[in-house]
């Protein structure tokens, strides 16, 4: 199945206009956080699609300047060997108040656990009913987020010079 029947196929679904973008070598269908989990169901359970395999999230930071996040899933259909990239897009928010948030799909995708614990850990997205969402990475008492444009290392961790 091509990108553009596929869109169609969820335009068609969930009664929308998602937003494709063709430009890109692999192209992505951006879709807004309150659709995520019903969209990435729909995905992996309706029999035309089939998208059994969640392959990465990724978490980007757009900078001060855009004010925004990006949530990116990459999922294959390992026996139909289509792929699909969804792109949500969520409000940047700064150090003084809360962490973005998109909803888990820990419970469509196992592998998601983990992805977007270090998307968490890394980026400082926050996973919405996650079952166990800490850090990965990173000690748990450390400060901030290390992928994020603004973060700024600590001098010190423990009395262990970091710079």
């Amino acid at each position: 199945m091509t990108f553009l029947e596929i869109t169609d196929l969820l335009n068609n679904q969930f009664s929308s206009d998602f937003q494709t973008n063709t430009q890109n070598p692999q192209p992505y269908l951006t879709i807004p956080a309150n659709q995520l989990t019903n969209v990435c169901q729909f995905l992996r359970d309706d029999d035309r699609l089939f998208f059994d395999l969640l392959a990465c999230v990724t978490g980007i930071d757009n900078g001060v300047e855009a004010n925004t996040m990006e949530v990116i899933y990459n999922l294959t259909s390992i026996p139909y060997a289509h792929d699909l990239m969804l792109k949500v897009i969520v409000p940047r928010n700064t150090h003084s108040s809360k962490l973005p948030s998109v909803p888990s799909v820990s419970h469509i995708w196992r592998t998601a656990d983990w992805h977007e614990r270090e998307t968490f850990d890394l980026v400082g997205i926050q996973f919405e009913n996650h079952p166990d969402l800490r850090r990965i990475l990173l000690p748990t008492d450390w400060e901030g987020h290390p992928l994020r444009t603004d973060y700024e290392e600590q001098e010190q961790y423990h009395g262990i010079k970091t710079k």
